[in-house]
């Protein structure tokens, strides 16, 4: 048990920076009027397809084990 409390931060690093740049790296059509109430004539939907949809999915299970190793800290 006591490996998992040494590599336990070094994964939650890891975890924390893959995160941030898959998040960072998915594109959004929001222009800056859509901050302000303005409109660009787009409804707000939008199809993922191709590396877009692998990125959006890879960002959603990286928070999960992120959110897991959170908890497992707790545990541990």
């Amino acid at each position: 048990m006591e490996w998992v409390t040494n590599i336990l931060p070094w994964a939650q690093i890891t975890l924390s920076v893959l995160l941030v740049a898959t998040i960072l790296l998915q594109q959004t059509g929001a222009s800056l009027g859509g901050a302000f109430g303005g409109s660009d004539n787009s409804t707000g939907f939008h199809t993922r397809r191709g590396a877009e949809k692998v990125l959006f999915y890879a960002t959603i299970v990286i928070a999960i084990l992120l959110a897991a190793s959170a908890l497992l800290a707790l545990i541990v």
